[in-house]
């Protein structure tokens, strides 16, 4: 078995299927129908690799990103989290297709003074300020801001809802609080964004780890990029030009100008995984919770920084762990059915892997017919899709179910050495770089062009005459009709020229509101 081509081959799986529909925005924006009225708690991006910081190495970073296509001048109020929402990150460590870990988000917005908020003196009368800062902000509960923002971490072992919770403490004073940077308003109220936020990188001790942990929740740039508009136009662009390697970076990334909200974890390689001796494959997915019931409060109190008041069970709404399944792979009437789901309940959307529409869809979209693969059922995606890849990312024991797969034994590649096509570079370059997508999932891989490749056969091209992925007559050649053409796929958007940082929590400094 080749590890090289096994991990090339699967890189492009779940992206491919996602890539090419319309109607949505980014790498998992406003997916389904239910979540684009409740954007606070939809999931964007997730990922999960092995950290690549210097002097890191043996802990892995899990990002969670939510509230989609952050316009930086978005004042007055800005971007808070919602503080009547669950948000969590999801471990599976043994492949039984159920969480194991699960590290939950609660948060509190806070007005100054108890609720007082902040008041100037207007002709004898003390009256509230309107904005969220009242001057400069430098400083973690700078004085100037009226709107102050905290959230709580919990650890739950075992099931999420029923399992064992404990308190995440801040390392530097025991308490269970950690605050939160507000967003990049603009220069002028916050003069050195970067330094600013870096005050907010908590040490957090995570109860049965011994090691500290990370971790950061905050604004920042959005790191997805991809040529929106042509792509969800039905690939609205010459196949002169998005079959041409050297054309990679054509065109600019439509949402270079967009925010996201982050929820960034980095936990030693030995907190997540089941033992020293457990399954080095880890899974992992984001969800986020609201409460069953929602009463409006007609008449709100001054001071409150909601006007609604939740009851009821938690109601999962948002899921997500491989890039773009549900926007795209999933059909419409079951989009909010999926948001629901656990990954243990997967097998009711397997026809959507084995049977997918996506391939049509390319057919009519370059307007040359004949040229989806055929071999179905579509086991080639199934294998990256649902149970990862035996050699690489695929658990001892694997219950098939849609999440990312990390091998954590595969050592991080710096930054510079990455390829930004993952493991499918990786096989084409003949490099050395197995750590990343679908190896779970760095910033700097460039999902969307793997999946290109996946979509049109690329799998089956490198299980080749040796069958080295075990697909078999799953990949008989005469279905696979593109051929060697596959491997040049790409959209025109460089991933690899988003602006990132060296280290945690690796997203870069979000676009601010006024220079």
């Amino acid at each position: 078995m080749n590890p090289h081509r096994i991990g090339g081959a699967l890189a492009a799986v779940p992206l491919a299927l996602a890539v090419l529909a319309g109607g949505a925005a980014a790498s998992s924006h406003r997916e389904a129908p239910f979540i684009t009225t409740v954007p606070k708690v939809d999931a964007t991006d997730f990922y999960l690799f092995r950290s690549y910081e210097s002097g890191r190495s043996d802990y892995v970073t899990l990002i969670a990103n939510y509230q989609p296509l952050q316009d930086a001048y978005g004042g007055p109020n800005y971007f808070a989290m919602d503080p009547n929402a669950l948000y969590e990150i999801h471990i599976d460590n043994d492949g039984d297709a159920r969480e194991d870990l699960s590290f939950q988000f609660r948060f509190k917005n806070a007005l100054a003074g108890n609720g007082a908020g902040i008041s100037l003196n207007i002709d004898g009368k003390s009256i509230g300020i309107p904005l969220i800062q009242a001057g400069a902000v430098g400083n973690v509960k700078d004085a100037n801001l009226q709107l102050g923002e905290s959230y709580t971490l919990s650890v739950v072992r075992g099931d999420r809802r029923k399992g064992h919770a404990q308190a995440v403490t801040n390392a530097a004073n025991g308490g269970r609080s950690f605050d939160k940077p507000v967003d990049n308003i603009g220069s002028k109220t916050i003069a050195d964004y970067a330094a600013y936020a870096a005050k907010h990188v908590h040490s957090a001790n995570i109860p049965g780890c011994s090691q500290p942990a990370r971790v950061f929740v905050g604004q920042r740039q959005d790191p997805f990029a991809v040529n929106l508009g042509t792509i969800f136009d039905l690939v609205n662009a010459p196949v002169s030009v998005i079959t041409n390697p050297a054309l990679i970076g054509a065109v600019p990334n439509t949402i270079a100008d967009k925010n996201v909200t982050t929820l960034s974890l980095e936990v030693h390689k030995s907190c997540l995984k089941r033992s020293e001796q457990g399954d080095d494959v880890i899974g992992g997915w984001t969800t986020a919770s609201l409460r069953q019931a929602r009463l409006l409060d007609g008449k709100p109190a001054s001071g409150h920084q909601t006007s609604e008041k939740t009851g009821g069970a938690w109601v999962q709404v948002s899921r997500l762990g491989m890039p773009l399944v549900n926007e795209v792979v999933i059909g419409l009437k079951d989009k909010d059915r999926f948001n629901a789901a656990k990954p243990a309940g997967d097998g009711q959307f397997a026809d959507y892997v084995t049977h997918p529409t996506l391939p049509a869809l390319l057919e009519i979209a370059l307007g040359l017919p004949n040229i989806a693969p055929t071999n179905f059922p579509r086991n080639d995606l199934v294998t990256t899709f649902l149970t990862g890849i035996q050699g690489v990312n695929q658990p001892r024991t694997v219950t098939a179910s849609e999440m990312l797969r990390l091998n954590t034994a595969i050592a991080p590649v710096p930054f510079a050495q990455q390829n930004r096509l993952g493991v499918v570079g990786n096989l084409l370059a003949g490099g050395s770089d197995n750590a990343g997508f679908p190896n779970g999932r760095r910033p700097k891989d460039d999902v969307v062009d793997v999946a290109l490749v996946a979509m049109m056969g690329g799998l089956c091209m490198a299980n080749g005459h040796d069958n080295a992925l075990g697909f078999g007559a799953a990949c008989n050649p005469a279905a696979v009709p593109l051929g060697a053409t596959a491997f040049a796929l790409h959209d025109a958007v460089d991933q690899a020229t988003v602006p990132l940082l060296a280290g945690f929590p690796y997203l870069n400094t979000p676009i601010a509101g006024s220079q």
